[in-house]
């Protein structure tokens, strides 16, 4: 079965990640494993008490109990780890063969290293798999009708398809395409198209509903969002452009501004993501 890791540390942006990752697991099939990273003493921390170990394991069967109804009995379950909270979440992730990370982008007490300046991004760089950034006060609606999918001129743009297309089969959405063209240069332009047409041959025959949109880009994060809001999307899907050194932990400048600023979840993939 697979397995979707959501980063917890019950802060209101962690449930509301819980809460989308379960609408996903639902439409997945999916089983959840919540990561708590245990750190007993950081003064900023939610418990304090010394049985704090008892309320969080008190506080998860308050969890689990909540959401078995929504994802199924013995689909969820929960793990408490001691750590760095960005490498204990990818760890899990590796070791497990987990599918994807989902992830708030606001947090308290563990999560605050995560959100503040540079490393803001880096459980979405770490991830083993593809991962899912939302923001606290996004609302979850149960329904996932729009997935907004940029088409750029680079060789791995190719890679976000398999993962798109799993969406939009299990959630019955259409798939808006960007044509993203950031030069005038026909030649560079004809990548993109190339790129574009082999995406639209897929998509029909998966018989998934698209529509295209060609883009002349100034601003590759104001332009994405605008089409984002423009046309009422449920998720964008992007890859997460980043330098192929495994010492870097860093997402690329737009990934990262996307993944900041997109006012509806993001799907960030690697380039050797395999679904």
């Amino acid at each position: 079965m697979k397995e979707i890791v959501v980063g917890i540390d019950f802060s209101k942006g962690a449930l509301n990640a819980l809460k989308y990752a379960a609408f996903i697991a639902k439409g997945l099939n999916c089983k959840i494993t919540l990561i708590w990273v245990d750190k007993p003493h950081n003064p900023d921390g939610i418990y304090e008490e010394e049985n704090y170990r008892d309320a969080v394991h008190n506080r998860f069967k308050e969890i689990i109990k909540e959401y078995e109804p929504i994802v199924g009995k013995d689909n969820i379950q929960y793990k408490i780890r001691s750590g760095k909270v960005y490498e204990e979440i990818s760890s899990y992730a590796k070791i497990n063969n987990s599918n994807y990370v989902v992830i708030g982008t606001h947090g308290i007490s563990g999560f605050e290293e995560l959100w503040i300046g540079s490393n803001a991004n880096r459980v979405v760089s770490t991830s083993p798999c593809p991962t899912f950034t939302l923001r606290q006060n996004y609302a979850i609606e149960n329904n996932l009708k729009r997935i907004v999918l940029p088409i750029d001129r680079s060789d791995k743009t190719l890679s976000k398809i398999p993962f798109a297309v799993e969406l939009a089969k299990s959630f019955g959405a259409e798939i808006i395409l960007i044509k993203m063209h950031e030069t005038k240069f026909k030649f560079l332009n004809k990548r993109v198209n190339s790129a574009t047409d082999k995406i639209i041959s897929i998509l029909s025959k998966e018989k998934i509903k698209y529509s295209v949109i060609e883009k002349q880009i100034t601003n590759v994060t104001n332009d994405i969002i605008s089409i984002v809001e423009k046309n009422n999307a449920d998720l964008l899907v992007i890859m997460t452009d980043q330098q192929k050194q495994s010492f870097n932990v860093m997402l690329g400048e737009a990934a990262q501004q996307l993944v900041n600023h997109c006012p509806v979840p993001v799907l960030s993939i690697h380039e050797d993501d395999k679904i």
